[in-house]
């Protein structure tokens, strides 16, 4: 089994002994998610970007890896497995050649 695999696991049996899963829905997961994000996004506010905590960072990088983790677990998903399919879809939408050193959009190149 692999550590992700694993992981899911851990959260949903963390979860589940909680009697949390009645919150779980996508709709919620994702908003949850969202949340997580902007609370990651609040640590730079008003800062440069290396004068923030990264002991903050890190307790925020692990709810959103949580929330992402209990997504996938909903839908039986294998994370590695979708990181991979986008990455091919990404390498073809940002060819080496016409992306690299550049921040436009794939329809922009």
């Amino acid at each position: 089994m692999s550590e992700i695999k694993s992981l899911i696991e851990k959260i949903q049996k963390f979860n589940h002994d909680r009697d949390w899963e009645q919150f779980h829905n996508p709709k919620d997961l994702a908003i949850a998610l969202n949340i997580e994000t902007s609370e990651l996004l609040e640590l730079f506010l008003w800062k440069r970007g290396d004068d923030v905590d990264i002991e903050k960072i890190k307790e925020e990088l692990a709810d959103i890896f949580t929330f992402a983790l209990n997504f996938a677990g909903k839908f039986d998903l294998d994370v590695v497995t979708i990181i991979e399919e986008k990455m091919e879809k990404n390498a073809k939408k940002y060819p080496v050649e016409k992306a690299k050193g550049t921040s436009k959009k794939y329809d922009e190149l």
